[in-house]
């Protein structure tokens, strides 16, 4: 792993929370070099001991963020709530120019040990999916 071109960015992250180092090195490295996003970087969540990922999908302007977890990890509301409270504490939920307000949402980033990964898109409340 420490040969690898993302561990400099990722090893502050590994070394602080271990047990979601493999989750967290799977997810960064599926993000950045097969799903390519642009301005990846990898932010402290303490209260889920581990690190998110940050960045936009190619092609697109909004910031989205990643939680990655392992398929074997228990993730209760609570634990969600806190991941949503730090990822977004800084920005408030206005309405945009054109009158449209954009929920807060994250991707849960599940690997498992076959290198597979599931993402689900999760976000606060009844939210009505777009038609």
């Amino acid at each position: 792993m420490e040969s690898h071109p993302s561990f400099p960015v990722l090893s502050p992250f590994i070394a602080r929370y271990p047990r979601a180092s493999s989750s967290l090195f799977q997810a960064y490295n599926d993000i950045v070099y097969a799903q390519q996003w642009n301005d990846v970087e990898v932010v402290d969540v303490p209260s889920c001991l581990r690190g998110a990922i940050k960045g936009k999908k190619r092609g697109t302007q909004e910031t989205l963020y990643v939680v990655p977890c392992s398929l074997s990890e228990t993730v209760s509301f609570a634990w969600l709530q806190d991941a949503f409270k730090e990822l977004f504490q800084k920005e408030s939920v206005e309405p945009d120019a054109s009158g449209t307000t954009t929920i807060p949402s994250i991707y849960l980033a599940i690997t498992s040990q076959d290198a597979s990964i599931v993402y689900y898109k999760l976000s606060q409340g009844i939210v009505k999916p777009a038609v």
